[in-house]
């Protein structure tokens, strides 16, 4: 009894404190003026929310237009950047960029697009409309003029780089195409209204860009990062990409390159205090070594080796032509008396010395490279000496990179690279960044571009995270056929895509069937007979002279000699007479079935070169 007596004293004292307690907001509002005021409110708030998110309903949805939109390259890989934008009347080309060979395309230095769908639609192209100055934008360039000439629209550094190339190739008349643009300008290129945002990467002067037709703008980023500090204090234009995506945008293609990495990419600025801390320290020669296009990297390694008091030699001819013109167009001031030419290094002592060098990527032309293993004619690299590579391997280069790696170390020099320190960043937006691109034009469409399968798959997420419909993304593949209109997008078919073989050494392209062959050969090696063959009595005259070489050790070169003396004697034996009146089934003959017994005995398929004299 006590205790029922005390449970019911508890329960009057919490009642009292409920009623101490000021009475919460009710969830149910009344019918009272400021009540319904509330109400009006809320609903009119989730209306212009949803107005705000959902800009691209204010596309015309009863237009008949279409857009088709084909990228040659730059999908399914990182670099070699190509793509059509297409209406039924013209079209543009969004950069032409090259990408580099694997290690089992012997002998080719890089890669370009295949043109074949271009040659197909040229005479509808209206124009080249290049993003920025990187090589997998624009290094296929002078490539395509050699066989057809376009309009190129583009802002001035990258069109002062391309006058370099064209220089090289010996296109200096087709110069006369080059078209500078002004960024926050809208230029008329055939059916498509374009204009160039400003924004920032690895590269002086880059751009999206905004193109809109009559189904609606469509937004391409380009390669780009949200950097808030740049070098040049001109950050990435937000609000232009703010006011497009007001108006409504039909559709965002947008860099996936990073979008495996969380948060921010770190401002080009960021890399400032390690290049002091390193100069700070440093007693020899600084050599440093970034892409040659780069001008910001090259241009902070140039005042940390200023205010260090230190001559600068420039070395590679991608360096010291791009640093020119970018000092040409005013991008960036130093004076010309702190330049030294490389035989005049030796004149100062160590301590005064920068080397600003090409070579980042292990290239075997490089200076970087050549002075690693004292090939080069002035630069010796030496054990007080400090090496600063400051980028990031392109995918499929790690081996070349490890291996000049190396080299330098095995020469006794200090050297900073991303895996020792922070003395590189990226150029491509990191996820956050990616969200903000996003956010801002508010796209109803979206194409993941720049980078292989699983780079676009993880950006598709992203996007979704930020409340995009999953059935408005698309993943594309070189070559596909993606026709785009406000109520919709899809795959409408494939067109012809692949990969040219260039030497670089000579600017030209090498056939497929060439890379075939060499790769043939370095897998499975080849296999020489002469052999002379008495053709009446169906007997070889002498022995045949075999050679082999990646087959057989040369210890087993007699060895494998008499086997294959053994199976032409056997094949003359059961040849045709037919057979034996004609020299080139002789050899067809000879060269199936020396084949199938090294096959048998060594799983290979060598290419077989048999010369066979019938007398």
């Amino acid at each position: 009894m006590q205790e029922n007596k005390g449970s019911s004293n508890t329960t009057q004292q919490n009642k009292k404190q409920q009623n101490k307690r000021p009475k919460q907001f009710s969830a149910k509002l009344g019918n009272s003026t400021w009540e319904l005021d509330i109400k009006k409110a809320i609903e009119a708030n989730k209306k212009v929310q949803k107005a705000r998110l959902q800009s691209y309903n204010k596309l015309n949805l009863n237009t008949s237009a279409r857009v088709t939109i084909i990228p040659l390259g730059g999908l399914g890989e990182v670099g070699g950047n190509m793509m059509v934008i297409e209406t039924p009347q013209s079209a543009i080309i969004v950069d032409v960029g090259m990408s580099f060979p694997t290690d089992e395309m012997h002998g080719v230095d890089i890669l370009i697009p295949d043109f074949s769908y271009i040659r197909k639609i040229k005479d509808k192209i209206q124009g080249i409309i290049i993003t920025h100055a990187h090589e997998d934008h624009i290094g296929a360039v002078a490539y395509l003029f050699k066989e057809m000439q376009f309009p190129i629209y583009a802002t001035p550094l990258p069109l002062g780089m391309l006058s370099n190339k064209f220089d090289e190739h010996g296109l200096k008349k087709e110069k006369e195409k080059f078209r500078p643009v002004e960024k926050r300008k809208i230029y008329k290129i055939g059916d498509f209204d374009i204009e160039w945002i400003h924004i920032t990467h690895s590269v002086i002067d880059a751009s999206a860009l905004a193109i809109t037709t009559e189904i609606g703008t469509i937004i391409h980023t380009g390669d780009f990062k949200i950097d808030h500090t740049p070098i040049d204090g001109y950050p990435t234009d937000l609000g232009r990409l703010a006011y497009y995506g007001e108006k409504g945008v039909v559709c965002l293609l947008s860099d996936s390159t990073n979008s495996y990495r969380s948060g921010i990419t770190k401002s080009e600025s960021s890399v400032g205090p390690t290049f002091d801390a390193i100069f700070a320290k440093s007693k020899g020669r600084v050599i440093m070594s970034t892409f040659s296009s780069n001008i910001h990297r090259v241009a902070q390694a140039i005042e940390f080796g200023v205010r260090y008091n230190r001559k600068v030699c420039v070395i590679g001819r991608s360096m010291e032509r791009n640093l020119d013109i970018a000092m040409e167009l005013g991008y960036i001031q130093f004076d010309r008396r702190i330049f030294i030419d490389a035989h005049e290094v030796t004149k100062y002592p160590d301590k005064d010395i920068l080397i600003v060098t090409t070579g980042s990527q292990g290239e075997t032309m490089s200076a970087l490279y050549r002075m690693a293993i004292e090939e080069h004619r002035h630069i010796k690299i030496k054990p007080s000496d400090q090496i600063i590579i400051s980028a990031k391997a392109i995918p499929g280069n790690e081996a070349s990179v490890s291996r000049v790696l190396n080299f330098l170390i095995k020469a006794g020099a200090s050297v900073a690279y991303q895996d020792f320190s922070e003395i590189h960043v990226s150029g491509h937006a990191a996820q956050e960044e990616q969200k903000l691109m996003l956010r801002l034009t508010k796209p109803k469409f979206f194409l993941p571009v720049h980078g292989e399968y699983n780079h676009i798959h993880k950006h598709k997420q992203t996007a979704i995270s930020c409340g995009m419909n999953p059935k408005n993304i698309l993943l594309m593949s070189d070559g596909d056929k993606i026709e785009l209109c406000p109520k919709y997008i899809k795959k409408v078919g494939t067109v012809k895509t692949g990969k040219t073989f260039i030497d670089n050494q000579i600017n030209k392209q090498i056939d497929n069937d060439v890379i075939v062959d060499r790769q043939n050969l370095a897998d499975a090696g080849v296999v020489m007979i002469i052999a002379q063959i008495d053709q009446q009595n169906r007997k070889l005259i002498d022995r045949p002279k075999v050679v082999s070489y990646g087959l057989v050790p040369d210890r087993r070169d007699k060895a494998f000699s008499k086997e294959i003396e053994d199976i032409l004697d056997q094949f003359l034996i059961n040849a045709k007479p037919e057979v034996l009146q004609d020299r080139k089934l002789v050899e067809n003959g000879i060269r199936q079935v020396v084949r199938k017994h090294i096959f048998r005995k060594k799983k290979k398929y060598p290419t077989i070169v048999p010369t066979v004299f019938i007398m």
